[in-house]
């Protein structure tokens, strides 16, 4: 234990340590840096750039405020990414209070304000559109920082953090801010071959410790106990009795039809709350992986009656709400519920998901931050990106739908979830508590508890519009070796030296069994070549044989009719049955599956399966013509029949399958050479052949590994020569040119950036006016969000109907010159929000809009501004690309000014 003087002795040696601009920095802010944030200030300083992985809500990004203040020091410029427009504006305004607004700018799809100041915050796209168009505003950048880095690992946007890494000048110093990732010296390793000199600091001690637990009915209970002389910490044994009880009661209830007892049902929503306020655990955040399940948790609480606020905090929040929503039109709260909205907030309780007005969403994460709402109910979008920590974290369920299935939350996932418990200077200690449902295994949540596995793995491959790009700057073989400098290459070779060594061993055995089936008669290898394909030729075959057998079977089971008498061969059901219904068209099922009446009076559904021979019948009988097989006197009737028309009729042995061995020329000649052979009269020879069977064995399993080193090396490379091929092959590329529709395509950011360039080239679009241009462009943004929403949509008529289907053709082309090349990039258009943006572009109110919605299903105002925003980023792309003298360029400038209303025009910048 170290003195006062000792610990003030340290921190004056730290000061003496720091650069001025350490100093200086330190000076802003009342508290003192933790040791991982002074390591990587004073890496910055020295002129490195840093990685940061470290747990959320550690004060990561004061790593990143560090480069903002050494660059204004520097007197060079700063540009501070992030993933989420809304975690954009954040940071815009919190960096305006510290700064000053002529400091500082935002740039993002929807906002750009004082582009050019020192300082401008934006999310990462924006950076990669800036770097492809050569932007004037780069000039005398000195610092990126990228937020939330970790991003690169999103299979829909991770490329675009890569992209960014591997082309921003060498001059300019990266700050790379992560949560903590198990592989994040990988990953340091890697900037520091793109980047240069990259200091990796990993922190993996969480500011707030953080305890966890799980309640079961109403009751607490610590998932982790420690005995009294302070050994591990164990999973509480009063969780594991539960867990044992509760599935004794389970194999009861299934025995005796029991109903579940009380104490074992989950506690309900309402219960929940007051028992973390009991407990002091408020405010609290409680995950819940559904929309509705968010908004049925509030409503469930406001009719239990809960108030978590006093009279001074109501007031403050009816102030701020309607402060925060003044912009919004009367008619539009009506629709969007905004009265019960407000209420269940002035009681302390909000939900927080995507299908949120955005509007609502930031006034929720305001009151939240500020201590007015109490119990927050959230979809797992919220532990990313926003600055919304609480004092307790509640996780329903370790599952979630993830689009195909119920998928088990992941270590990463609970970790970021639970990450949000405990405010730094605010609480001792934060928490995390699992709700007990029956069938859950303590010991599994344990486990995920305490795993600390989050893996970084890449998402990146090229696209066509950063194919034309690259070609465009640098020429092919440039940005080839480009490409192959991304994490995703740098991983597929970091597996590539793993199974090389496997190959080296695997040569190493083979030259082992080689040395011990030499033979001193001959060329062994040569005898067991022979043998080889003897034995390969007889297994062919036999599985012709076997095929041609399978087909006779099925043929005569399709042959068969409603009462013919058969014998089946063999198993357990071998014996003489009829015929009631010969199942050609069951479902499911490979092949006919009769229906049949055993002699023992049993109805049996038979499969191919049970006829390894092919079957005749032996007898038919008339079945009568209401026959009822449920009926056991009817089936009794009917074998009674059977029996006195069959007499004691001997039917001789059940046919066997027999395999014959049909003369074959080549396993005669095959035969001949092996007895001719020198190595055929060895008297080691079947020792000689063990070590051979091991050879090829072996060598099998060599080909295999030496076929997965050749599809991992080069592989971005490879995937790039195939997006160049089929960009040659429709013109955006001669060569080493980018021609002038592959000029158009580079200026078109979107997934869907081929099929956009396509239809513009096409004019498909240049006779709609602007609202049909609307309806038609949303189908390259939108994407179903389930599989119910692909029913056939509803779409506007007449122009926009049958651009629509041209716009499906055109796809259905470039899908097979894809094809040709071994690509599958280029989904198909979704319709699903045409109509939506076709009537709003018509200028429809928000209450008709939402109403009709998605393929008749409501649609969420959330989702509807999300859509919106996406469409006038696409529009205003597309505005640029269109040729001159175009419609689409003023038809696209025309219905963007339509969308931008109402709900869609609002901007969270202050």
């Amino acid at each position: 234990m170290t003195t006062p003087a000792e610990r003030y002795a340290a921190f004056r040696q730290n000061l003496t340590d720091d650069g001025p601009a350490i100093r200086s920095f330190r000076e802003l802010y009342d508290f003192s840096l933790d040791e991982f944030q002074i390591d990587a200030c004073r890496a910055l300083e020295a002129g490195d750039g840093v990685l940061v992985a470290a747990p959320t809500g550690s004060g990561k990004t004061v790593v990143g405020e560090f480069a903002v203040h050494l660059a204004l020091e520097q007197g060079q410029k700063c540009f501070y990414t992030t993933p989420i427009k809304a975690l954009s504006n954040q940071k815009y305004n919190d960096l305006v209070k510290r700064y000053g607004a002529k400091n500082v700018g935002l740039l993002t799809g929807d906002n750009s304000v004082n582009g050019e100041a020192p300082i401008v915050v934006m999310t990462t796209e924006v950076l990669r559109n800036m770097l492809y168009a050569g932007s004037g505003t780069l000039a005398g950048l000195g610092f990126v920082v990228m937020d939330e880095v970790h991003y690169l690992a999103d299979r829909f946007r991770g490329a675009v953090w890569e992209e960014v890494i591997i082309h921003l000048p060498e001059s300019v110093r990266l700050v790379a801010l992560s949560a903590t990732v198990s592989n994040a010296e990988e990953f340091g390793e890697w900037l520091g071959d793109v980047r240069g000199d990259t200091t990796v600091i990993v922190d993996e001690v969480r500011p707030v410790p953080l305890w966890q637990h799980m309640m079961v009915g109403n009751r607490l209970y610590d998932l982790f106990v420690t005995d009294d002389d302070g050994d591990r910490p164990r999973v509480n044994p009063n969780l594991l009795r539960i867990a044992r009880d509760e599935g004794r009661l389970s194999a009861t209830r299934g025995r005796r039809g029991y109903s579940r007892p009380r104490g074992f049902r989950p506690p309900n929503r309402a219960v929940v709350i007051e028992r973390l306020d009991t407990a002091g655990l408020l405010p609290a955040i409680t995950f819940i992986f559904s929309r509705a399940g968010c908004d049925a948790a509030v409503m469930q609480c406001l009719y239990a009656g809960i108030r978590l606020t006093t009279e001074r905090e109501r007031h403050e929040i009816r102030q701020i709400v309607d402060e925060r929503t003044a912009h919004l039109p009367d008619d539009d709260l009506a629709v969007l519920g905004y009265l019960e909205w407000r209420d269940c907030l002035e009681r302390g309780l909000a939900a927080h998901h995507a299908g949120m007005l955005p509007t609502f969403k930031e006034v929720v994460e305001e009151l939240f931050t500020q201590g007015l709402v109490k119990a927050v109910f959230a979809t797992e979008t919220l532990a990313l990106g926003i600055n919304m920590p609480a004092r307790s974290v509640v996780i329903e369920k370790l599952d979630k739908w993830n689009g195909e299935t119920h998928a088990d939350l992941t270590p990463g996932e609970y970790t970021q979830l639970t990450g949000r418990a405990g405010r730094r200077g605010i609480d001792v200690e934060g928490h995390a508590v699992v709700i007990w449902q029956p069938g859950m295994d303590p010991a599994s949540v344990a486990g995920l508890a305490s795993t600390r596995t989050y893996p970084l793995r890449s998402s990146f491959r090229p696209s066509y519009n950063m194919a034309v790009n690259l070609v465009g700057q640098v020429g092919r073989g440039r940005a080839r070796t480009l490409l192959e400098a991304s994490f995703a290459q740098f991983q597929a070779d970091r597996a590539v030296v793993g199974i090389a060594r496997q190959v080296r061993r695997a040569e190493e055995a083979l030259d082992g069994y080689k040395d011990a089936m030499t033979c001193h008669l001959g060329d062994f290898p040569e005898y067991a070549a022979l043998r080889r394909r003897l034995s390969d030729r007889e297994s062919d075959l036999a599985r012709q044989r076997g095929a041609a057998r399978r087909a006779q079977a099925l043929r005569s089971l399709e042959a068969l009719k409603p009462g013919d008498v058969i014998r089946i061969p063999g198993g357990r059901r071998a014996g003489i049955a009829i015929v009631l219904d010969p199942g050609l068209n069951v479902k499911g099922g490979d092949g006919p599956a009769p229906l049949v009446l055993t002699i023992g009076k049993q109805v049996k559904r038979l499969s191919a399966a049970d006829f390894p021979v092919p079957v005749e019948p032996v007898e038919r009988l008339r079945l009568p013509k209401h026959f009822n097989s449920r009926s056991p006197k009817e089936r009794a009737n009917l074998v009674s029949t059977l029996h006195a028309k069959m007499g004691d009729r001997d039917l001789g042995k059940p046919p066997r399958v027999r395999d014959h061995a049909v003369e074959d020329e080549e396993i005669n000649e095959l035969r001949r050479q092996l007895r001719r052979h020198p190595c055929h009269g060895c008297d080691e020879r079947e020792d000689h052949a063990r070590w051979a069977e091991r050879y090829y064995k072996l060598l099998r399993e060599t080909e295999g590994l030496r076929r997965r080193v050749d599809s991992r090396s080069h592989v971005i490379a490879r995937t790039f020569d195939k997006v160049c091929g089929v960009l040659d092959q429709l013109g955006y590329l001669d060569g080493e040119t980018v021609t002038a529709q592959g000029r158009r395509l580079s200026k078109l950011y979107t997934e869907l950036d081929l099929l956009t360039a396509e239809c513009l080239r096409a004019g498909l679009w240049d006779a709609l006016d602007p609202a049909e241009l609307a309806a038609c462009v949303s189908a390259l943004v939108f994407e179903s969000r389930q599989a119910d929403e692909a029913r056939r949509p509803k779409i506007p008529a007449g122009a926009a109907a049958q651009t629509l289907t041209a716009m499906v053709r055109v796809w259905g082309d470039l899908e097979a010159v894809e094809e040709e090349h071994g690509l599958s990039f280029v989904r198909e258009p979704d319709f699903g929000f045409a109509w939506a943006a076709f009537r709003w572009t018509k200028g429809h109110s928000l209450d008709a809009v939402l109403n009709d919605g998605v393929n008749g299903a409501e649609l969420a105002a959330g989702d509807f501004v999300r859509w919106a925003k996406q469409l006038l980023d696409l529009l205003g792309q597309i505005g640029d690309a269109a040729p001159p003298g175009s419609p689409v360029k003023g038809n696209a400038a025309k219905a963007m000014d339509a969308i931008r209303r109402g709900v869609v025009a609002y901007t969270s910048v202050t």
